[in-house]
């Protein structure tokens, strides 16, 4: 049987790094994904280069075009909402993303889900991964608008905890690779392992999620120091297929047990 799901990201790239095998698995296996973003992510970090008379916008919405299409997405759906930038002391600005009303922002959205006849949806998780604003609002306004469309299935697309603090220690001992990442900001980021609905076997589809990351250039760029995103896309293919192989969701209303590699098994299962 087959599913329409609508995956909900806050900005250009955010598909590719938390949920890019999962789309492209589901995609390759017949089901209808659709890909819907809040911002085209203009408040992002990026090379000057990119960053040029304002068209970093436009740099990642041909991007995020470029991703979808490797990841095999059905449609995209930009909702334009203004990005609300990123600063752990500075309050977002006025009128951007994460800080209007939730049944404003949700609107869009649930029309989407309604126009679809979305089966399932994927958000973020409560804390928006690592606490950036707009992921704390795709939260927030995912859960409203799948009530309001009567979405059956709602997942939290999120990491396990015990993993990404591996990682980040590991990036902290090699000294200037990341000088901004600290393993302690990661205490209550992203899900507890025990809180763990689903974690999704992506190893099939390494090809599908580096080109989607590829496709994302400006969010490898900087105009000193390495990016994430570089990083990453410096892997050799085998160690790209082990660190990224899995990817994890959790699904409301399902008690954690020991997560499953099928994303709509609760739909399978239900009348």
């Amino acid at each position: 049987m087959a599913f329409t799901l609508v995956s909900f990201h806050a900005h250009p790239d955010d598909e590719a790094l938390l949920t890019g095998g999962t789309l492209a698995r589901l995609a390759a296996e017949g089901h209808r994904v659709v890909l819907a973003v809040a911002t085209d992510g203009e408040a992002g970090a990026a090379a000057s280069t990119y960053r040029a008379d304002g068209h970093l916008a436009d740099h990642r919405r041909d991007e995020l075009g470029r991703s979808a299409a490797a990841l095999g997405c059905a449609r995209v759906v930009r909702m334009g909402f203004p990005d609300s930038g990123w600063s752990r002391s500075e309050q977002p600005p006025e009128g951007s993303f994460s800080r209007l009303p939730v049944a404003e922002a949700a609107g869009p959205l649930a029309e989407l889900l309604r126009e679809e006849r979305a089966d399932a949806l994927t958000i973020y998780d409560p804390a928006g991964g690592y606490g950036h604003p707009d992921h704390r609002q795709v939260y927030t306004v995912g859960l409203h608008a799948a009530q309001l469309a009567g979405t059956r299935l709602v997942l939290e697309a999120t990491i396990d905890r015990v993993l990404i603090r591996r990682l980040i220690r590991l990036v902290e001992a090699v000294p200037g690779v990341l000088p901004d990442v600290h393993a302690a900001d990661y205490d209550a980021a992203y899900t507890a392992r025990r809180d763990l609905t689903h974690r999704i076997d992506v190893r099939r589809y390494p090809e599908a999620k580096r080109l989607a990351f590829a496709a994302h250039a400006s969010q490898a760029s900087s105009d000193e120091g390495a990016r994430t995103l570089s990083l990453l896309l410096k892997l050799p293919p085998w160690l790209f297929r082990q660190v990224l192989g899995r990817e994890w969701f959790v699904e409301h209303g399902r008690p954690p047990g020991e997560p499953l590699d099928d994303l709509f098994a609760s739909l399978r299962t239900s009348p």
